[in-house]
């Protein structure tokens, strides 16, 4: 019985992980990109608002 994850020459490695994608670039993940401080900044508003519609709304109504 063979493996399934065998190589042979016959292997087809095109698979849909691979669209789009530089095969040859190195992997980097998310925290090690680099970001600026106005990117910080950016997401830190986006984070204030996000907190003032989840809390602001629900307060809003209550007083209704």
């Amino acid at each position: 019985m063979t493996d399934d994850t065998e190589d042979t020459p016959e292997t087809d490695h095109d698979s849909g992980a691979d669209v789009g994608h530089d095969l040859e670039a190195e992997r980097t993940t998310a925290p090690m990109s680099p970001y600026s401080a106005r990117d910080v900044a950016v997401g830190f508003v986006v984070m204030l608002v996000g907190a003032a519609v989840a809390f602001g709304i629900p307060l809003l109504t209550m007083g209704v």
